[in-house]
Formats: structure tokens, C-alpha cells, sequence
């Protein structure tokens, strides 16, 4: 279930700030959302993967305060990204 190095790189290098960029919140929210579109395909297949379901949970935990705190420091950007990643803006 985890992220290939192809997907990664694809995603640091659209979201990042530089080409090896991987720690910018824009990059960790843009990855959190790939993992966790994926695990939601997942569990559409899979009803009874109740451990997946967690780690999902965990993940999602983990965007929402990464989303919060990017809010707060850059709210032009982080509007842009979640326009760019079509998620909610529910914070």
C-alpha cells in the first residue's frame, strides 16, 4: 500500500518548492492525500480490513493537523493546494 519512488518523486517534484523538496507541508499533505485515496480504494474492495481501516484513521489525523498548521503559516498556498488536490477545506 505504500507510495512507489516513481509516484513519490512525481509528487515532489509538482508540489515541492525545489526539486528535492520532500518535507515542505505542501509535499507531506500532497502524499498523505495519495496514500490515503489509495487506501480508500482499498477498503471499497476489502470490507473487512479493519486494520487498514485504522491506519487509514491515523492518516487522515495526520493530514488534517499537518492542513491546520499550513493554514495557519501560508493561507494563499494552502488554499491553492487544496483547490490543486480537490480535498475539503473544512478546517
Amino acid at each position: 500500500m505504500a507510495l512507489n519512488s516513481a509516484k513519490k518523486q512525481e509528487i515532489v517534484t509538482k508540489y515541492g518548492r525545489g526539486e528535492n523538496d520532500t518535507g515542505s507541508s505542501e509535499v507531506q499533505i500532497a502524499l498523505l492525500t495519495e496514500r490515503i485515496s489509495e487506501l480508500t480504494e482499498h477498503l471499497k474492495i476489502y470490507k473487512k480490513d479493519h486494520a487498514s481501516r485504522l491506519g487509514l484513521l491515523k492518516l487522515v489525523g495526520q493530514r488534517r493537523r499537518l492542513m491546520k498548521y499550513f493554514k495557519r503559516k501560508d493561507k494563499d498556498a494552502y488554499l491553492k493546494l487544496v483547490d490543486a488536490l480537490s480535498i475539503r477545506d473544512n478546517i
